[in-house]
């Protein structure tokens, strides 16, 4: 039964990312101007002329390992950060404005000021860290505060250690919170650290390729870099969710 509803969904989705490619081919034959909008066509075979480019894959590469840096570092801190303030107060309290003014202010913002911290090579990695971070700390700390009291309760009642208290009641609290955090800030990486690319223009980034593709008004270009960026923002997402699953799985059978 579920295996039949699981099929279901994917054709499902399948179905919609083809009705959403036809109205795209539609659109750019109707504009009858490749400047203005490519064919999904045109972008598949662009791209595959990209993936024969060793400069490619060093774009690729180059963007993505600093990303991943930001990412992890964030999602290491934000965790940390996000159990100390729900076991203390004023931790929380005094984590409130940086948090609060990092998830309102504009990310251009942040880009410009970095900019003049540091080198445009180290941009993305600041930026895909400050992104990430809220949203992680926010998760964490929602589902610490979330964890059942009664369990903790009965946990002091017979004197559990702090690993047991970890393993049996915290952790499986947390782990929606760990998914949902996984699932949201993928991507919320990859769209900050590929913006401060195109604004720093690193050498030999993937935001180069993007800035150099609205030089040239290139849409095919433009819209192929756009395409492997979202293969690898879902990638990542995928990988990190299926990390954290084993984990669990890990802990749950030792």
């Amino acid at each position: 039964m579920k295996t039949s509803i699981t099929n279901s969904k994917i054709i499902e989705k399948i179905g919609a990312v083809v009705i959403a490619l036809f109205l795209w081919h539609i659109l750019a034959i109707a504009l009858g101007q490749e400047i203005l909008l490519a064919s999904p066509i045109r972008v598949i075979s662009q791209l595959g002329i990209l993936c024969l480019e060793k400069q490619f894959w060093q774009s690729v590469v180059f963007t993505m390992s600093r990303i991943i840096i930001g990412f992890m570092t964030a999602f290491i801190c934000g965790t940390l950060l996000g159990v100390a303030a729900a076991r203390i107060r004023i931790i929380e309290v005094l984590l409130w404005p940086y948090v609060a003014v990092i998830k309102a202010a504009p990310v251009a913002s942040f880009i410009i000021l970095c900019l003049i911290w540091t080198t445009a090579a180290n941009l993305s990695v600041i930026i895909s860290f400050l992104i990430v971070l809220p949203v992680v700390y926010t998760n964490i700390l929602q589902g610490m505060k979330a964890t059942d009291r009664k369990m903790l309760e009965m946990a002091r009642v017979y004197e559990l250690s702090t690993c047991k208290c970890i393993k049996y009641i915290y952790l499986p609290a947390l782990k929606p919170y760990f998914l949902a955090a996984c699932s949201i800030a993928a991507g919320m990486a990859w769209k900050s650290g590929t913006a401060a690319e195109v604004i720093g223009i690193p050498g030999g980034s993937i935001g180069e390729k993007l800035y150099k593709a609205k030089v040239y008004l290139s849409s095919a270009d433009l819209l192929a870099w756009t395409v492997v960026i979202i293969i690898l923002s879902v990638i990542c997402e995928k990988l990190l969710i299926l990390l954290v699953r084993w984990l669990y799985e890990v802990l749950e059978k030792r």
